[in-house]
């Protein structure tokens, strides 16, 4: 393995670990079940497509094949803002209170 592909997966590993920090961090300090819906949808998908695809480039420079990573990463992607709409709307459903700020009756500049 090249020096040149160690460092472009260990890059990849350091950008996903910062969208996993972000979604997590998100997922605690928001306030309410809307809002945390949007931390663990994107920036965690990112994350975890990210380490997924520092995976496939070492098991391609390897000389595996990669079918599981790109699997996992094609249903990561396509089930994650499924199960998003999924709780928001359940959470609509049992009318769930929001915490976001109404917007003003005479417009954004009051």
């Amino acid at each position: 393995m090249t020096v040149a592909l160690e460092t472009l997966a260990g890059l990849l590993i350091l950008v996903a670990a910062f969208f996993l920090l972000v979604g997590a961090i998100g997922l605690v300090r928001f306030p309410d079940v809307y809002m945390r819906l949007h931390a663990p949808t994107k920036a965690s998908t990112l994350g975890v497509g990210g380490m997924l695809s520092a995976s496939m480039l070492l098991a391609a420079a390897q000389g595996r094949a990669s079918l599981a990573e790109l699997l996992i990463t094609l249903f990561v992607f396509v089930t994650a803002p499924v199960s998003a709409s999924l709780m928001a709307q359940a959470a609509l459903h049992l009318r769930l209170p929001s915490r976001a700020p109404l917007p003003r009756a005479d417009g954004p500049e009051g």
